[in-house]
């Protein structure tokens, strides 16, 4: 059985009551085999030769009340092969725990803090967990933000000592899910691929935009200037727009950027508050087309809570 190289975190946020995983490892579809989360439980990230019968298991222990310490002893006490495994545990209770046994390939270790863990195996060095720990300590936005900051920061502390290659976000909260149907409120995967964390921030910005919900603005500000010339140029390279783009943006711009607002299935956001958010968040991006599309849209809604 391949043993895949393997850096995560499992984290809590108090203030969502939300708790989830982020990974990244030199396997395929790390996203299929290490992160499991439940909103009425907690999170378990388990790897090295994961065992994933951790994941159900351990969920089940958590929501009984048990704490993570209890729930990593548990675990790994009825199991053999513990000496190859790799786990780490967050509470709803805000406990967390982990283990990395001693068969595990070095680097590999483990540091806790307030409500997460970070565990690591086959890494480059320490540097990288220590890197994890600090960043998600010191990171601002949400949880999914700070879980992926944990997670850019472990790979340029170090990483993985065979690479890059899948990456995963997986985070549960009461009713996040699908219109409030389940609890899944993030589950992004990137299964292979040559800068799968990269990739992951890029898709979960997308996943954002599309299915998550902010609160309504104060206030909507309209395009104009500059930054309406370059957002019409943008609508007329992606084929919604057949004016000349000018410093007005005007009712022409508005239906075009309607077009591209069903295209793209931003329901979730009004045509206003769209245009808001292109107008706060043009500046903070680069590139072309529809890539700088989403991402301006992504950091003018960061300013609002997520529901």
């Amino acid at each position: 059985m391949p043993r895949p190289s393997t850096f995560s975190i499992v984290a809590r946020d108090p203030e969502q009551n939300a708790v989830g995983v982020g990974v990244q490892s030199k396997f395929v579809s790390v996203g299929a085999v290490v992160p499991f989360v439940s909103a009425d439980a907690g999170a378990v990230a388990t790897q090295s030769y994961a065992n994933v019968a951790y994941g159900p298991d351990g969920l089940d222990l958590l929501r009984s009340g048990r704490p993570a310490e209890e729930v990593v002893m548990e675990l790994t006490g009825a199991d053999p092969e513990f000496e190859s495994r790799q786990v780490g545990v967050v509470g709803q209770d805000g406990s967390v725990a982990a283990f990395t046994g001693a068969d595990c390939f070095d680097y590999a270790g483990d540091i806790q803090g307030e409500n997460y863990s970070v565990q690591g195996n086959i890494l480059e060095n320490r540097e990288t967990l220590e890197a994890m720990a600090e960043t998600f300590e010191e990171a601002s936005g949400g949880l999914p933000e700070r879980l992926i900051a944990a997670l850019h920061a472990g790979n340029e502390a170090g990483g993985d000592k065979r690479g890059e290659q899948s990456a995963a976000l997986s985070v549960a909260k009461p009713e996040g899910g699908y219109d409030g149907r389940n609890d899944r409120w993030i589950d992004v995967r990137v299964d292979d691929h040559e800068r799968p964390i990269d990739e992951l921030e890029r898709v979960f910005k997308i996943y954002d935009v599309t299915l998550l919900e902010r609160e309504e603005p104060d206030e909507t500000r309209e395009l104009s200037g500059e930054t309406a010339i370059e957002v019409g140029a943008a609508l007329v390279e992606l084929g919604f727009f057949d004016g000349t783009p000018d410093e007005t943006f005007g009712e022409e711009e508005r239906d075009a950027l309607e077009d591209f607002r069903g295209m793209n299935n931003f329901e979730n956001h009004s045509l206003a508050v769209l245009e808001d958010a292109l107008v706060r968040g043009w500046d903070d991006t680069e590139g072309d087309g529809e890539g700088r599309m989403v991402d301006a849209i992504w950091h003018g809604l960061s300013r609002l809570e997520r529901k």
